[in-house]
């Protein structure tokens, strides 16, 4: 399975709603929720250039989930190879900085894999027309993200039911430390950003703050003012109606610009 595009009727729902941009609504809650894990918090910090460039790590996330989704099969070999071949040295052993860590170690690949389903599938539930039977298989085709990265497939929870479970045990040992706090605001102040995505972190902020779990909410330090939930609300209602109304062209346009960077992987 591992390898091969995806084929069949799952295959194509997976097709059909990952690329929808409204789900990018939910990126900056993946990334929290990545962030607040111990392990992939302080690799994220010693191995990647999250501080100076936040937005790196959600572009090369989005690279990887449209190549498998409705990526080529040459795509798909091109954004395994180069994910394989950036996370062969994340390592670390335990010390006074924090946990052991891999990259390669198939816990940490499956919250990841976990993370970037929960907050499709929180947003998708808000913006889309999509009913539980979809919800439900969607699940199972995501668990691509963790077998591409030869995650053994047996990680993967058997349904929703005992995804819920490990997601609420593991979501209850998540630790934020300075650290991740300090990732956090680089994120969102994006100062090496291109302008016209710095206007608009603001916003995505707010946004982040209300779809969060309220524990890692609070683990980061931020709170549910009624400013941030009623931009929320209007941000959702815009996407559910943008969602129906516009194109799968214009849609799915974050998804072709995402490709064409594959393709000029080396």
């Amino acid at each position: 399975m591992g390898r091969q595009k995806i084929t069949g009727q799952n295959g194509e729902l997976f097709s059909r709603i990952a690329p929808e941009a409204g789900l990018l609504l939910g990126a900056g809650r993946a990334i929290l929720l990545q962030l607040a894990h111990p392990q992939i918090g302080r690799a994220i910090a010693e191995h990647s250039d999250f501080a100076a460039n936040p937005l790196s790590r959600l572009i090369h996330t989005l690279g990887y989930i449209y190549a498998l989704s409705n990526g080529t099969a040459q795509q798909q070999r091109k954004i395994i190879a180069h994910v394989d071949a950036a996370h062969r040295p994340i390592r670390a052993t335990r010390d006074n900085r924090g946990p052991a860590y891999s990259a390669l170690d198939p816990r940490l690949q499956l919250w990841v894999a976990a993370t970037l389903y929960d907050s499709a599938r929180v947003i998708a539930g808000q913006i889309m027309d999509e009913n539980k039977a979809d919800l439900e298989a969607l699940y199972l085709q995501y668990a691509r993200l963790g077998d591409a990265l030869q995650m053994p497939s047996s990680y993967w929870p058997r349904d929703l039911n005992d995804f819920e479970q490990y997601f609420a045990q593991n979501q209850a040992a998540l630790e934020v430390t300075n650290q991740t706090r300090a990732l956090a605001r680089e994120l969102f102040e994006a100062r090496h950003a291109p302008w016209w995505i710095r206007i608009g972190m603001p916003l995505m902020r707010d946004v982040t703050i209300a779809q969060l779990p309220a524990s890692v909410r609070e683990g980061f330090g931020y709170r549910l003012t009624g400013k941030a939930a009623k931009r929320n609300a209007r941000v959702i209602a815009a996407a559910k109606a943008a969602t129906r109304l516009l194109p799968r062209f214009i849609r799915h346009a974050p998804m072709r610009l995402i490709l064409r960077r594959v393709d000029k992987m080396a």
